[in-house]
């Protein structure tokens, strides 16, 4: 699921696959990121307002080889 940044204080990262929001990744100009999970989706995350999603694998890998995530050098912004 793709949500603002500004939702991250709302994720609890036990019910998700990412360890903290020092460690997720973020769009190339740092207003969103991401959260996956196993299984049926969490209440953190369902209760997001400015999700976008959910995707699968797939569809999300498609949307990080994006310029909204990965910067025209072809690296990731730190």
């Amino acid at each position: 699921m793709i949500f603002n940044i500004s939702e991250l204080p709302n994720i609890d990262f036990t019910q998700v696959c990412e360890t903290s929001a020092d460690t997720v990744r973020k769009s190339v100009d740092e207003t969103k990121t991401f959260v996956k999970w196993d299984n049926i989706i969490p209440q953190c995350v369902v209760d997001l307002t400015t999700k976008e999603g959910p995707y699968t694998y797939d569809e999300i890998i498609a949307i990080l080889d994006t310029p909204e995530w990965t910067n025209p050098s072809g690296s990731m912004m730190p």
